[in-house]
């Protein structure tokens, strides 16, 4: 039972509201009615987001990568560095780092992860004797933080546009169509491990690293899935699928796919207006990651174009170099005000801008991860969080207000429980295993340093 003197419900703001969670789900919603003695108390619950981006490894590289060289950096010069650090991790490592992302999470926030897991194979690219080795070890991080889970195993074919070879910083990534299906087969037995709210889908890298035949092929033997894929990132990737397929990467994919409310194109960064309002039109949902996007010098999503029509959004973590979900969903609204030089962009019509941000978040990511999550309601999933309204960042605002408030006035340290599905995995601030992941991830990351 959780009692919380404020609560977001689909019709607004309620007063003294009492959840009861049963098998992960909310059963039932009272509100005007007392605590009882055993309740959880907080002060203001809200539906808690799903984070439907991550690369987990890529957490440890944070800091590592922001020291300018002799030229002009990059999203590509990145990448880089990045391959070169990916090929020192053991999969005892993957755990780790995998664990303590997740724990940062739930901390600021997220009850659930979509993890677009592209890391494979042992270095050199040869298969681990179970082809999902590193998927299990993902799941075995989702048990251990207990992380509402979508699994995303990455389709990564080839190196670049026009089916060009993996090169050796790709190796650990690669796969063709059959062995993929094996991979996703072996991933899928081990779901079994994991609390019933655990999913999995499918995730082609991009239209570079496929190709048209690969990917119909995957899409058709995953019928039914959650398909993820990073579209429209770079205006180098643009040029490249256009060169190569004769359309804009998202004109091409809109086209020649049934793309529908099972898809979540990550990025999306590089687009027409038209093709702004064709991708609005499907139903789809538009994976923005704006700390990540504005780290490697993406540029900003066409975010008026798309709300006017209509479209679907939610954010992620991506290459987690801050996990933060305050930070993401005001660096968004920030990009968009320095693009267009004007102030409270993303809301269509008039209203709070913050609100618009967190609930269309709330309600994108949980369609893009599959969960039956995303407000406080009878029958979802309880993934909730409850946030301290008394916090100096948050106390002189009204209810109306307070949204606006956590998005563009607070710190994620405003969190002070989280549950996932009905887990309560924090508490008072900090995940109730932070202390044994924090140094389960100093230990196993020595010999990683010691390589760099």
């Amino acid at each position: 039972m959780i009692h919380a003197r404020h609560a977001l419900l689909p019709t607004g703001w309620g007063r003294d509201v009492r959840i009861v969670v049963a098998d992960h789900h909310i059963a039932q919603v009272l509100q005007d009615v007392p605590a009882q003695p055993d309740d959880t108390r907080v002060d203001t619950l809200l539906p808690a987001l799903g984070n439907l981006h991550s690369h987990s490894f890529q957490r440890a590289m944070a800091g590592m990568t922001e020291h300018r060289r002799a030229g002009r950096d990059s999203f590509w010069t990145w990448r880089t560095l990045m391959y070169r650090f990916v090929d020192l991790l053991t999969p005892e490592q993957v755990e780790a780092i995998a664990a303590l992302t997740f724990a940062e999470m739930q901390e600021a926030g997220y009850a659930s992860v979509g993890e677009f897991h592209y890391l494979h194979h042992q270095t050199g690219g040869r298969p681990y004797d179970n082809r999902a080795e590193l998927s299990l070890r993902i799941m075995a991080a989702a048990q251990d933080t207990g992380i509402g889970l979508t699994h995303l195993p990455v389709l990564y074919s080839y190196g670049g546009a026009g089916q060009a070879p993996l090169s050796e910083g790709q190796m650990r990534f690669g796969n063709d169509v059959d062995a993929f299906a094996d991979l996703v087969d072996a991933a899928r037995a081990g779901l079994a491990a994991l609390p019933a709210d655990a999913a999995m889908g499918i995730a082609p890298h991009s239209l570079r690293a496929t190709c048209p035949d690969d990917l119909h092929r995957a899409i058709a033997d995953h019928s039914g899935s959650q398909i993820h894929i990073h579209i429209a990132e770079q205006p180098k990737e643009v040029a490249d699928i256009r060169d190569w397929l004769g359309a804009r990467p998202v004109d091409w994919l809109l086209h020649h796919a049934e793309v529908d409310a099972r898809w979540c194109l990550i990025h999306a960064t590089h687009m027409t207006p038209d093709e702004t309002r064709a991708l609005a039109a499907t139903g789809a949902v538009a994976g923005l990651c704006p700390i990540t996007e504005a780290n490697l010098g993406d540029g900003p999503f066409n975010g008026p174009t798309y709300l006017e029509a209509g479209g679907a959004f939610g954010v992620g973590s991506d290459s987690n170099v801050n996990i933060s979900l305050t930070e993401e969903l005001r660096t968004l609204e920030y990009s968009q005000r320095l693009r267009d030089m004007a102030r409270n962009i993303m809301v269509p019509g008039d209203g709070p801008v913050g609100q618009s941000l967190y609930t269309r978040a709330a309600r994108g990511g949980a369609q893009a991860l599959g969960r039956a999550a995303g407000q406080i309601a009878q029958g979802r999933l309880a993934d909730l969080v409850a946030v301290d309204s008394t916090d100096p960042a948050l106390c002189t605002l009204t209810t109306d207000q307070l949204l606006d408030g956590l998005v563009f006035a607070a710190k994620d340290g405003v969190v002070t429980d989280l549950w996932s599905a009905g887990r309560h995995r924090v508490r008072g601030g900090a995940h109730v295993a932070k202390a044994a992941i924090v140094a389960r991830y100093k230990r196993v990351m020595g010999d990683v340093l010691a390589s760099l």
